[in-house]
C-alpha cells in the first residue's frame, strides 16, 4: 500500500512533540507499505531543512519538508498564514505523488485541502484524522469571532468529513461531537498511544540536578500555551509552599508562547519549588516521568478540551506514572474506571495540591495507581496495536476505492481480504 500523509507537525523522537505520525509510519513501512509524509518546519520537530523543500529518509519514511516555519510562539496571524501556505504547496504533492490512500491530519483544518483535491481530481480515497476539534476549539477560545469566517470554516470542515472515506477521531468525545453536529457516521476512534516500546528500551535513569535529588517530583510535559493553562500549576505549587512542604518540586518540561509570562508570574509569586526545563527529547521526557511521583494535566475549562487526547497522559501511562488531571471528559472517566490517576475539579489548586501530596507521600496508594497505569498502557493504548488498527482502516479505504474504480493496484489487492473471506 502506498500512503501519502499530510501533517504539518511531523516530529521524530529527537524532537519534543507528538511522534504519532512517525511511530505509525515506521511500523507501516516495516509491514511492507510505502509511506510519504509531507510536512512543514515545526520548531519542536527535531528535523532541520537545508532547502526550500528538503527530502529525508527517516527509518524508511519518505519525508518531504516544506520550509515554512511554524511555532506555538508565533502570533495568530503568522500561524494562519503558515497554515495557508503549507496547504497550497502541499496540494501540489497531492496531485503529483503516487498513492493508494491519502491521510490528512488536522489541526490545522486547512490540512484538509490537499486531501480534498486528491479526492476530487485524482479520485483517491481520503482519510481525515481529527487530532483536535477545529474550528470549534478556536471559536470556544474566542480566537475566531467573525461570523463569516466561522461559517466558511464550518462548511469546509463539513466538506472534509463528507468526502472522507473514514474520519479518524482521537477520542470518543470528538467522534460523538462530529456525529451530533454534522450527522456523519463514517468515524473510527484511534486515540493517542503509549510508547511502551520506548520505555522498555530505556535502561538508565535521568541524572537529576541537585535541587531534585531526594525530592518528590510533580511533572508537567508539553506545550506551555493558551489552552494548557499552566498557571494552575503555579497556584498548586503556591499552596504546597505555603503549607511548608519542602520535599516536593514542580517541574515543567516544554515551551510555548506563555512560557515568559509563566516565568514572570513565578518570580512575582516568589515560588522556590517550580522549575522550567524547556523542551527535551522524548527519551529524556520518559526518564523524567519515571522519576516523578505524578504527571499533571491541565487545560482551560472549555467544553471542547474535554474531548482532548493528550500525548502527555499516554506517555505517563507508559512510564507507570499516575496522572493528576482537571478535565471533565473521557480522560476523567478513564482514570476513574481504571484507577490509574486522580481527578480534581478545574481551577481548584487546593484540590490538586491535595492529590499531588497523596501520591508524593502515599507509597502504597501510588504503587497501586502506577501499576494500573502501566496495565492500561499495555492493554488499551499500545502504540503497535493502534498503528495496526489505523493501517487496517487505510487498507480498507484503498481497497474500496480500487474495487469501485475497477482499476486496482494489483500489489495492494494481494494484501486485502476478498468479500468471501478468501485472499484477493
Amino acid at each position: 500500500m502506498r500512503v501519502l500523509y499530510f501533517y504539518q507537525y511531523f516530529t521524530v523522537p529527537q524532537g519534543s512533540y507528538s511522534t504519532r505520525a512517525y511511530e505509525f509510519a515506521r511500523r507501516w513501512v516495516k509491514a511492507g507499505d510505502s509511506v510519504t509524509i509531507v510536512t512543514s518546519v515545526y520548531d519542536k520537530s527535531g528535523i532541520t531543512p537545508d532547502k526550500p523543500i528538503s527530502r529525508f529518509d527517516i527509518d524508511g519514511i519518505d519525508v518531504r519538508m516544506i520550509n515554512i516555519r511554524l511555532s506555538n510562539k508565533h502570533g495568530i496571524v503568522f500561524r494562519l498564514l503558515s497554515f495557508a501556505a503549507y496547504a497550497l504547496v502541499a496540494s501540489w504533492y497531492a496531485l503529483v505523488l503516487p498513492a493508494d490512500v491519502v491521510v490528512c491530519s488536522s489541526g490545522p483544518l486547512t490540512v484538509g485541502l490537499p486531501g480534498l483535491l486528491s479526492r476530487y481530481i485524482r479520485r483517491r480515497p481520503f482519510v481525515f484524522e481529527v487530532r483536535d476539534l477545529w474550528p470549534e476549539g478556536a471559536i470556544q477560545l474566542g480566537i475566531i469571532r467573525n461570523k463569516l469566517v466561522i461559517s466558511l470554516a464550518r462548511r469546509f470542515e463539513r466538506h472534509c468529513y463528507r468526502l472522507a472515506s473514514t474520519v479518524v477521531a482521537l477520542s470518543e468525545g470528538m467522534a460523538e461531537w462530529i456525529r451530533k453536529t454534522y450527522g456523519f457516521d463514517n468515524i473510527e476512534v484511534i486515540p493517542n498511544a503509549s510508547d511502551n516500546e520506548l520505555v522498555e528500551s530505556i535502561k538508565d535513569g535521568i541524572e537529576l540536578p541537585e535541587w531534585a535529588q531526594g525530592k518528590q517530583l510533580a511533572l508537567y510535559t508539553g506545550t506551555l500555551g493558551l489552552i494548557d493553562d499552566c498557571g494552575q500549576i503555579l497556584e498548586v505549587a503556591a499552596v504546597t509552599q505555603q503549607q511548608g512542604i519542602d520535599d516536593l518540586e514542580y517541574v515543567l518540561i516544554g515551551d510555548g508562547k506563555e512560557r515568559k509570562e509563566l516565568e514572570e508570574k513565578l518570580r512575582t509569586m516568589e515560588l522556590r519549588n517550580v522549575h522550567f526545563l524547556g523542551p527535551l527529547p522524548k527519551q529524556d521526557v520518559m526518564r523524567w516521568l519515571k522519576a516523578s511521583c505524578c504527571a499533571l494535566f491541565t487545560v482551560k475549562d472549555v467544553p471542547f478540551l474535554a474531548t482532548a487526547s493528550p500525548n502527555k497522559v499516554f506517555d505517563a501511562f507508559a512510564a507507570g506514572t499516575p496522572v493528576v488531571q482537571a478535565t471533565k471528559g473521557w480522560i476523567k472517566d478513564l482514570l476513574e474506571r481504571e484507577q490509574c490517576g486522580m481527578n480534581v475539579p478545574p481551577n481548584d489548586p487546593e484540590a490538586m495540591a491535595s492529590a499531588v501530596l497523596q501520591l508524593a507521600h502515599g507509597n502504597g496508594f501510588r504503587t497501586r495507581l502506577a501499576a494500573n497505569a502501566q496495565r492500561v498502557a499495555r492493554e488499551q493504548f499500545d502504540r503497535s496495536i493502534l498503528a495496526e488498527k489505523m493501517r487496517t482502516i487505510l487498507l480498507a479505504a484503498a481497497y474500496r476505492e480500487a474495487t469501485d474504480l475497477k482499476v486496482p493496484n494489483p500489489m495492494l489487492l494481494k494484501k486485502l481480504p476478498s468479500n468471501d473471506g478468501g485472499q484477493a
